[in-house]
Formats: C-alpha cells, sequence, structure tokens
C-alpha cells in the first residue's frame, strides 16, 4: 500500500494548474519523478512529503490520508457557529462552518449543543444594557466553565474563563440570540436570549 497517493498528487497538481515540469521544479526533482509518483511506479522520499504538500497546498496528513477536505461550506449566518475545543490545552477554535481542526495532536469534533439542564443551568440578569451571565457551577482545576459567548445574528462575543473565579461574565446586548457556556467535563450548553 502507497504512503501516498500518485493519483491525488496528479489531481492537486493539475487543479493547480501545474504541469508536472512546473512541480518538479518548486520540489527541485525532475518531471520523470513526478511521473512516477502519479502512476504508482514510485514514491516521494520523506524529505519531500513537505514540500509536496505546501506545493499542492494541503496539509500533510492529508496528503497521507489521501483525501483532502473542499470547503464548499458557504455560512454566512452568525448563528451557525461551530465551536470546537481542545481537551488537551483548552484551546478554542470557532468557525462560521465546518471544518477540518486539529491541536495537540488531535482531530477536534465539533462540539454538540445541548440546552441548558439543572446542573449547567444558565441564568442571566439584565443590568442596564447588558447581560450579566452566571452560572453556579464549580470551577476547580479539574472541572469548570472554560468559555461563554453570546451569539446574534450579526455577531459574536466569546469570554474565556479560567478555574479558581466566578463562572460569569458580562455581554453588552444585542439582541435576541443564544449564550453558550462550556463546561471542560460535561460538554456545550446554551439558553436563548
Amino acid at each position: 500500500m502507497n504512503y501516498i497517493s500518485g493519483t491525488m498528487v496528479k489531481e492537486l497538481r493539475e487543479k493547480k494548474k501545474l504541469t508536472q515540469k512546473d512541480l518538479a521544479e518548486k520540489l527541485r526533482i525532475s518531471d520523470k519523478t513526478i511521473s512516477k509518483w502519479e502512476t504508482g511506479k514510485g514514491l516521494p522520499d520523506i524529505t519531500l512529503v513537505a514540500p509536496l504538500a505546501e506545493a499542492l497546498g494541503i496539509s500533510v496528513a492529508e496528503l497521507f490520508a489521501g483525501e483532502y477536505a473542499v470547503n464548499d461550506n458557504r455560512s454566512a449566518n452568525v448563528k451557525k457557529l461551530k465551536f470546537y475545543a481542545c481537551p488537551i490545552c483548552g484551546n478554542i477554535i470557532t468557525t462560521f462552518g465546518e471544518g477540518d481542526y486539529n491541536c495537540c495532536g488531535v482531530k477536534l469534533p465539533v462540539l454538540t449543543v445541548e440546552d441548558a439542564s439543572s446542573d449547567h443551568q444558565i441564568n442571566y440578569d439584565m443590568i442596564e444594557h447588558e447581560f450579566f451571565v452566571h452560572i453556579d457551577h464549580p470551577m476547580t482545576k479539574e472541572h469548570y466553565i472554560s468559555f461563554m459567548a453570546y451569539v446574534t445574528a450579526d455577531r459574536y462575543t466569546l469570554v474565556k474563563l479560567y478555574p479558581e473565579q466566578d463562572a460569569q461574565c458580562r455581554f453588552m446586548s444585542r439582541g435576541h440570540g443564544f449564550i453558550y457556556a462550556y463546561c471542560n467535563r460535561d460538554g456545550l450548553f446554551k439558553i436563548h436570549v
């Protein structure tokens, strides 16, 4: 089994409107070598994998997997915002559509949203023109609310929270939307405001 698909190399090269010679020049190798890869009669040297992926406009992981992601997801509504969170470092990624994201060597799944429960009841009070959002939740280093976000049709605001502080924040009111809270153990919860 080949560790890199010659068919995919050819498809991506043609998609970028490169000849075998053009790609070979970018990699400082001969065009016959590119031909061997594409016909399955040879494989790239391991030192050429990263430059090959860069020249083809994909990641090394996609090159090895033999599949590449095409973003045909053109979401313009901010209410379709997707959240991703790294279970190792706590990094947060937000997108207006689904994507393929990795952090700390882990592929991140999109966080599934649940309505707020009694264990994760999101409360808010309207104070002047702000939502004062608070949750009665443990904030220990092992179990805490990692972030809260306020999402409307045209914008979102995200507040990162940390262990040993209160699970509360303020959002300027900008109309109807959703308030999200992410528990590092139990997932993502929301309420409509």
